[in-house]
């Protein structure tokens, strides 16, 4: 009913950038929140950043100040632009969304993206 198209991962040096792109498409009635949680090899998977729909966000303490989240409402898209980038920072990186459908209106379901490799290497 819902697609989460994720792209922008790949390799970077420390201390470089990359912008992960997220487009949701679909049976959408709205859209509240949108996010990026990643998982690194072994560990579970953790919220990166999650912004709602009138704008607030919330970081992860481990990217406060480095990462910047943000979303277009008319084109149900969400961007992570990471700066500062550190080896720690290497998982897939997964978009999420939670979503009132076309069919479904008043239940909020939570999709997600295929996610999308981020490596920090030199």
């Amino acid at each position: 009913q819902v697609q989460l198209v994720e792209s922008g991962g790949g390799l970077v040096q420390p201390g470089g950038s990359l912008r992960l792109s997220c487009a949701a498409s679909g049976s959408i009635f709205s859209i509240n929140t949108m996010g990026w949680y990643r998982q690194a090899p072994g560990k579970q998977r953790e919220l990166v950043a999650a912004i709602t729909n009138s704008g607030s966000t919330n970081y992860a303490d481990s990217v406060k100040g480095r990462f910047t989240i943000s979303r277009d409402n008319a084109k149900n898209t969400v961007n992570l632009q990471m700066n500062s980038l550190k080896p720690e920072d290497t998982a897939v990186y997964y978009c999420n969304a939670v979503v009132r459908t076309s069919v479904t209106p008043t239940r909020l379901d939570h999709y997600w993206g295929q996610g999308t490799q981020v490596t920090v290497s030199s």
